[in-house]
């Protein structure tokens, strides 16, 4: 399945996994730079969907905060 997501990089809440009205907020401690935040969002949103960290794509978006995800279920 595919989604779209909004990221938070340097949360104090995260890793969490918010779903709002405008669609899933994914809330990581990780800052972004080196792709961390990045790492930190395949690793919550696997969580969240139960799966393998390997089994979540980021397709678009990698230098921005909202992104288009790839879910393997």
């Amino acid at each position: 399945m595919q989604l779209t997501v909004r990221v938070k990089p340097g949360s104090r809440r995260g890793p969490l996994v918010e779903d709002t009205a405008d669609g899933l907020v994914v809330h990581v401690r990780e800052r972004a730079v080196d792709g961390a935040a990045n790492n930190g969002v395949v690793r919550a949103l696997a969580a969240h969907f139960a799966v393998a960290p390997r089994d979540v794509e980021i397709l678009r978006g990698h230098s921005a905060r909202i992104k288009r995800i790839e879910v393997d279920a």
